[in-house]
């Protein structure tokens, strides 16, 4: 049963978001809000709307304080739609408004973000860093995935993606995660407290969790040292899992044997950083999941969203207000 009729704040506006990749990304919700019974306000090109929205949805990072303005101005605002997964930056504002329902797009881009993250085992595997920019023959090397032992860090949709990929190899797989719940497809899993104790012994780490206070710093010096000499680290969650600089200075006494991240601390990575000349390190500049990517993933979930909240139920991607993911 339709419980209500949407009037939908969509930022950026259309005029902020003129010639770039995103400007099409507004067809999408407006045409599923207009089905649903609602309409989209603010079309005169302000920032914050006509005072009259009931739902906020963003279609890329804005600024805390612009969120935190536009809420002030629609106080009828009840829902909020993260285009993103990973909203550290807007914990605080999150939890000082308890009476919204925040929503992320958390699960939504396992599909390419998992693709990218098993693109980059694989490529460290088998030594790619280092062939990429060869100019002699060198050494027959490389390990196959066949029958390996992985951690995966992190028990969302892109740890589950990348653990369905992984089994085509027959991968033994320990989740390690917040809750105590399994990860659907691991072998084993093992809450965050003991993640030193499963690092020994794996020849894949792969970091896919939230930022948060528990995980900001999680690899560091001590962790890289439990790892075996001859295992890869995998990063596509955020750049402050890993202690930059403890994985550049493991990277060049050999404690790992190599280190493929989408993600980085700081971000974008600085010219001229030892990583960049690290030739056991494979750095992709947090091109897992484009707005080419992107686009199609998020307008499907806040089509779904909006179907939900106009018929009275439960939306996707619910925040953990808690947890701060």
């Amino acid at each position: 049963m339709r419980v209500r009729a949407e009037r939908l704040l969509i930022l950026p506006t259309a005029e902020q978001l003129a010639g770039t990749r995103y400007a099409e990304a507004r067809r999408g919700p407006t045409e599923a809000v207009t089905q649903t019974g609602g309409a989209v306000v603010g079309t005169d090109g302000s920032p914050h709307g006509d005072g009259d929205a009931t739902a906020l949805v963003l279609l890329t990072p804005i600024p805390v304080e612009d969120v935190r303005a536009a809420l002030k101005a629609n106080p009828q605002i009840d829902w909020v739609q993260f285009p993103f997964a990973g909203i550290e930056a807007y914990v605080p504002l999150v939890r000082s408004r308890p009476e919204i329902t925040w929503t992320s797009a958390k699960g939504t881009y396992a599909p390419p973000v998992a693709e990218h993250a098993l693109m980059l085992t694989l490529a460290l595997l088998r030594h790619l860093p280092e062939r990429v920019t060869a100019t002699s023959w060198g050494q027959c090397r490389g390990k196959s995935l066949d029958g390996a032992r992985a951690v995966v860090l992190g028990g969302g949709g892109i740890a589950q993606e990348y653990i369905r990929l992984l089994k085509a190899w027959d991968v033994h797989v320990t989740a390690v995660r917040r809750r105590a719940d399994d990860v659907p497809g691991a072998d084993v899993t093992v809450t965050t407290d003991r993640f030193d104790e499963v690092l020994p012994g794996a020849d894949v780490v792969m970091l896919a969790a939230a930022a948060t206070d528990q995980t900001r710093g999680i690899v560091g010096a001590r962790q890289l040292e439990l790892m075996d000499d001859d295992a890869v680290l995998v990063n596509v969650g955020r750049g402050v899992l890993v202690d930059t600089d403890a994985v550049t200075a493991a990277l060049a006494a050999g404690k790992i044997r190599s280190y493929g991240t989408d993600v980085t601390d700081p971000e974008p990575l600085p010219d001229g950083h030892p990583l960049w000349a690290e030739p056991r390190c494979l750095i992709t500049p947090h091109t897992a999941d484009t707005p080419e990517m992107c686009i199609p993933l998020l307008d499907a979930r806040i089509r779904r969203n909006l179907a939900a909240r106009a018929e009275g139920r439960e939306l996707e991607g619910l925040v953990d207000v808690e947890g701060g993911y």
